[in-house]
């Protein structure tokens, strides 16, 4: 990869989180060694809350935390790629806003990413054993998963966890459109990346209330799953195996890092 991997980027998108991202914040940082954070990253995705006064108030403990604002909601997707547009180390962590990821799951995670022994992933996302969801919403997820194996056949236990590690250069080249965070292990597996999956707690939601809805969650997500069901199907990722000009150099290794 192009980038050092030897620190994170954390990005937490978070729309109307009051009570739950400061919290959340400082868990990141007690919960992480101070020399493998870079930054952490949070995405005021238009929130009409204090969400954006309660980040600014912990900058004086954290100077490596930064806050950027949405003028207007553009959902999760837009928010994680503005925090990763904005991010400067090679590796980038995500977690959701709510706090109901645990941070502490972060180390294992990037740990698997950069171990020179097992078997090279691009993603490493969260496997979330024991949920803590009402009945609806674990029917609901254990659905999308079930659907979503058989259309796009990515071997992604679940699909709605949002705490995942990954390498920004990688995620950088994927085709981007709303929507696109639920489906990033189909889009690193499709330009020829492994994945990999490893179990991460789930925690109850302390404050506030979740901005999805099951019904619109269902609703868009059989949507965008043909899409990238369609995309998957029209993406061809070759391997390069030489240049054999100097002006395409820098063409050749940038494939040869993200095919290869």
């Amino acid at each position: 990869m192009g980038q050092d991997r030897a620190q994170i980027s954390v990005i937490i998108p978070a729309l109307n989180e009051q009570g739950n991202i400061g919290r959340l914040v400082a868990e990141t940082y007690a919960s992480l060694p101070a020399a493998l954070i870079k930054e952490v990253i949070v995405v005021d995705d238009g929130s009409a809350d204090g969400t954006a006064n309660e980040v600014n108030a912990l900058k004086s403990l954290h100077p490596s935390l930064r806050c950027i604002r949405h003028a207007s909601r553009s959902g999760q997707s837009a928010a994680m790629r503005t925090g990763i547009l904005a991010a400067s180390a090679g590796v980038v962590a995500t977690m959701d806003g709510d706090g109901q990821n645990d941070p502490r799951d972060l180390l294992a995670l990037y740990q698997r990413l950069t171990s020179g022994s097992d078997e090279p992933v691009g993603l490493v996302g969260g496997w979330r054993i024991n949920r803590k969801a009402e009945g609806s919403k674990l029917f609901a997820s254990r659905f999308a998963n079930w659907f979503r194996a058989g259309m796009l056949r990515d071997n992604c236990p679940d699909t709605g966890c949002g705490i995942k590690v990954y390498d920004r250069e990688t995620y950088l080249l994927l085709p981007f459109f709303h929507g696109q965070h639920r489906y990033l292990p189909a889009l690193f597996q499709v330009y020829g990346h492994q994945t990999a999956f490893l179990a991460v707690k789930d925690r109850v939601r302390i404050a506030g209330q979740s901005n999805y809805t099951n019904v619109g969650r269902a609703l868009i997500g059989i949507y965008d799953m043909i899409g990238v069901r369609w995309l998957i199907l029209r993406t061809r990722a070759p391997k390069i195996l030489g240049v054999s000009t100097a002006d395409n150099a820098q063409t050749g290794e940038i494939w040869q890092r993200e095919v290869a």
